[in-house]
C-alpha cells in the first residue's frame, strides 16, 4: 500500500479509545492487529491498552506490521521539565526498541479535551511565560527523542493551548526545527479553523508525521451550536475516516507529494466502535486511498 517514501497506517482509536477506555473494551490487541492486516495497512500507533514492547513485538512480527509512534501527554507548565523528561525518556526507550520513528507530544496542561466542557469555546490560552516554558521544554524533549533516533512531533489538538493555525505558527517560530517537528492533523485543523491547507503550505518543512482524519460538516456544525465537549462530539460522529466526510484529501496528498513528504500517514477517526464498525471503516478508508490517492496521479 505504500507509495515511494510514504507508509500507510491506521490508528487503534477506531477500535478502542484511550479517553473513554470502556468503549471498544471487547476488542483485543490480536483482533485489532489482525483487522489492520485485513484492511491492508502497514502499521499502527500504540494505544494505551497495548502490552510491553517484548510482547507487542511478537504480535507485530507475526503479522508483518510496524509501529509508527505513540502519544505522550506532556505537562511542562504544570509539572516542570525534570518530571516530564523522566517519563518521556522511558517512552522513547520503549519506542526505540520497537523501531518507531516518532513520539507524538501534546501539552496537556489546562486541556479540556477529556472534560465535559465546550471544546469549541472553552479552550485554554497560554500566557507569554507559559509559552516560554512549553517551547524551551519541547526543545529539550526533542533532544532526548533524537538521542533515541526518534522525531518529536507536536500534535496540535482541539481543547488544548496549541490548537489553531496561529498557535501552531507561534510554536514553530519559538522552537528549534532540528528538534521540534510537527504532526499535521487534517481533522483537528478543519474543526478548529475551517482550513487545513494553510498550515500544510506554511510549515511543510517541519512536518514529520501526518494524521488523515475526516469530518462530517453537519455534525461539526451541530456540535458547535450545542457547545458540546470533545468526547460528546466524537461520540456523536464528528469525525470519520477519509472518504466519509467533507475534507478533500486529494489536495492534501498532492501537496505532501510536491513537498516530498517522507514518513507515515495514519488514518485516524475517533468513533464509537459499537456504531462505526472498526474493520468496516478501515476498509472504507483503504478503498478511498486506493481509488483516489495512491493510484490517481
Amino acid at each position: 500500500m505504500g507509495e515511494g517514501n510514504i507508509k500507510w497506517g491506521i490508528s487503534p482509536i477506531g477500535w478502542r479509545n484511550d479517553d473513554i477506555p470502556e468503549i471498544g473494551a471487547e476488542n483485543t490487541l490480536q483482533h485489532l492487529l489482525s483487522d489492520i492486516v485485513v484492511a491492508g495497512f502497514q502499521g499502527t500507533e500504540i494505544g494505551g491498552f497495548f502490552p510491553e514492547a517484548k510482547i507487542l513485538k511478537k504480535e507485530l512480527q507475526l503479522r508483518n506490521l510496524s509501529i509508527a509512534g505513540k502519544w505522550f501527554s506532556s505537562y511542562l507548565i504544570q509539572d516542570g521539565l525534570p518530571v516530564v523528561a523522566n517519563g518521556f525518556k522511558r517512552q522513547c526507550e520503549s519506542l526505540q526498541e520497537l523501531g518507531a520513528s516518532v513520539i507524538v507530544v501534546s501539552e496537556q496542561t489546562y486541556s479540556v479535551q477529556a472534560l465535559e466542557q465546550n471544546v469549541f469555546d472553552d479552550k485554554p490560552m497560554f500566557t507569554d511565560h507559559e509559552w516560554e516554558i512549553v517551547s524551551t521544554g519541547l526543545n529539550k524533549l526533542g533532544e532526548i527523542a533524537a538521542e533515541h533516533k526518534l522525531h518529536l512531533v507536536y500534535h496540535h489538538h482541539l481543547g488544548t493551548g496549541i490548537q489553531t493555525g496561529a498557535e501552531i505558527d507561534r510554536l514553530m517560530e519559538a522552537t528549534d526545527p532540528a528538534y521540534v517537528h510537527l504532526l499535521f492533523d487534517t481533522g483537528h485543523l478543519y474543526v478548529s479553523d475551517g482550513d487545513y491547507l494553510t498550515v500544510l503550505k506554511k510549515h511543510y518543512a517541519r512536518i514529520k508525521h501526518v494524521h488523515f482524519k475526516d469530518a462530517r460538516r453537519q455534525v461539526v456544525e451541530d456540535c458547535k451550536k450545542k457547545g458540546q465537549s470533545f468526547l460528546k462530539s466524537f461520540l456523536n460522529g464528528m469525525f470519520t475516516v477519509p472518504g466519509d466526510g467533507c475534507i478533500d484529501f486529494k489536495q492534501v496528498y498532492d501537496l505532501l507529494h510536491d513537498y516530498q513528504y517522507q514518513g507515515w500517514i495514519i488514518i485516524e477517526a475517533e468513533q464509537d466502535p459499537a456504531i462505526a464498525h472498526p474493520l468496516e471503516y478501515a476498509l472504507i478508508a483503504r478503498k478511498y486511498i486506493d481509488d483516489n490517492l495512491v493510484h490517481y496521479r
